[in-house]
C-alpha cells in the first residue's frame, strides 16, 4: 500500500502504567476511506489505542501517523485531523443542541461560512434539525445523546472518525440509525469503532482487528478471519430415514461427515443432525443428492451453517492467550513462585 492511500500508520505501539502493559507492541495499518472495528474484550486496549492516535495520552514507545503527521510530535496537528466521540460522551446538559455545536464548531476553528454549512449538514445526516436542534441536551434521550456526539466528531469534515462504543445503550431502531451514519462516511472518511456488539461491526466495517490483553492477535475481513480460525464446516440437517443406509450415504460424501452416536432423534422420527468436515468446499448439494436419489429418506431441513464473527473472535482470543501463557508448566510454576517470594519480602519490610 502506498503512503499516499495510508491514512493511519502505527508500528510497534506501546502504552505502559507503571508495571502494567496496556498495549504491547501493536501494529496495523488502515487505508484512506477504510472502515475498520476494534474487538476485544475488557482492558484489551482499544480504548487506549484509540486516544493514543487522538493525541490524548502520549505512547511509552512506537510510533503513530494520521495522514503521515506523527502523533508524538505534532499532536495539535492530528488532532485538526480527527474526529472522536469517546466512550462517555462528556455533553453539557444545560445547553441546546445547536447552541453545543456551534460553541464545538467555534473552538475547532472552523470558519464562520463553513460552520454554518456544515452545521447544516451534520444535523440532517445526523437527523438532529427540525423540533431536536433546540432540544435541551439533558432533555434527550441516550440515542440521541449519541447522535450529538457524533454530528460534534463529523463537524469539522475530518480525514479520520474514531468512536469508542458508539453503540453502547442504544434499542434496535436507533443501532440502525447509527450503522447506516456509518455506511455513509465509507469511502469519504476513514472510520475506526469499538464496539461489543459483534453484529454490528461484522455489517459495519470493511474489516476487523482483534485485540486482546494489549496485543493483536488477528486482522482481516470477516471472510479472511472465518478462514484462519475456523477448521470446521458445519451442516444441520434434518432427516427421516434408515440410520444404518443414512451412515454409509453421509460417509460416501465425506468420511469425517458422519455426526457421533447415538443420533439424536425427535418425536416424529427425524433425526437432527449437526455435521462437522474439515472439508471447505461446499458439500450440501451433493449431500441432498445423493439422500434423494437413496428414495429412502425424508429431508426436512439441510443448512450450511456460517461461522459469525462471535465465533471467530473467541477462537482469536482464545489462541491470544495462549500466546501469552508460559512455554511450559514449569515456567509457571517458576514464576509464580518468584513473585510469591518478592511479594513475602515486601511484606516483612
Amino acid at each position: 500500500m502506498n503512503n499516499s492511500e495510508i491514512s493511519i500508520e502505527v508500528h510497534n505501539l506501546t502504552k505502559r502504567y507503571g508495571p502494567i502493559t496496556a498495549i504491547d507492541n501493536i501494529e496495523f495499518e488502515i487505508a484512506k476511506g477504510e472502515v475498520v472495528g476494534f474487538l476485544g474484550p475488557n482492558g484489551a486496549g482499544k480504548s487506549t489505542t484509540m486516544r493514543i492516535l487522538c493525541g490524548l495520552i502520549p505512547a511509552t514507545s512506537g510510533t503513530a501517523r494520521i495522514c503521515g503527521i506523527p502523533v508524538s510530535t505534532q499532536p495539535a496537528a492530528v488532532k485538526r485531523l480527527i474526529g472522536y466521540l469517546p466512550e462517555t460522551n462528556p455533553l453539557p446538559e444545560e445547553m441546546r443542541v445547536l447552541e453545543y455545536l456551534v460553541y464545538r464548531g467555534q473552538l475547532k476553528e472552523i470558519p464562520r461560512r463553513r460552520l454554518r454549512r456544515r452545521l447544516v449538514e451534520v444535523m440532517e445526516v445526523c437527523d438532529l434539525d427540525r423540533k431536536y436542534r433546540r432540544r435541551i441536551i439533558g432533555g434527550l434521550s441516550k440515542g440521541f445523546r449519541q447522535r450529538v456526539g457524533v454530528a460534534d466528531a463529523l463537524l469539522s469534515e475530518p480525514e479520520v472518525v474514531i468512536l469508542d462504543e458508539p453503540t453502547i445503550g442504544l434499542d434496535p431502531h436507533q443501532l440502525l440509525v447509527i450503522r447506516d451514519l456509518i455506511a455513509s462516511l465509507r469511502g469519504r472518511m476513514t472510520v475506526i469503532l469499538s464496539s461489543h456488539i459483534l453484529a454490528e461491526v461484522e455489517v459495519s466495517c470493511d474489516r476487523v482487528i482483534i485485540l486482546n490483553q494489549g496485543r493483536v492477535v488477528a486482522t482481516g475481513t470477516p471472510e479472511h478471519l472465518r478462514r484462519e480460525f475456523i477448521s470446521e464446516t458445519i451442516y444441520e440437517l434434518e432427516v427421516k430415514g434408515d440410520q444404518e443406509a443414512l451412515d454409509n450415504v453421509l460417509r460416501g460424501v465425506d468420511p469425517d461427515l458422519c455426526p457421533d452416536k447415538p443420533w439424536p432423534k425427535k418425536e416424529d422420527g427425524f433425526y437432527e443432525l449437526t455435521l462437522k468436515t474439515s472439508v471447505r468446499d461446499d458439500l450440501g448439494e451433493e449431500l441432498l443428492i445423493r439422500l434423494q436419489r437413496n428414495g429412502g429418506f425424508r429431508v426436512r431441513s439441510l443448512n450450511r451453517k456460517e461461522p459469525c464473527l462471535e465465533d471467530i473472535f473467541l477462537a482469536a482470543t482464545k489462541r491470544g492467550w495462549k500466546d501469552l501463557m508460559p512455554q511450559s508448566p514449569s515456567d509457571g510454576v517458576e514464576d509464580s513462585a518468584k513473585e510469591s517470594a518478592t511479594t513475602g519480602s515486601h511484606k516483612s519490610e
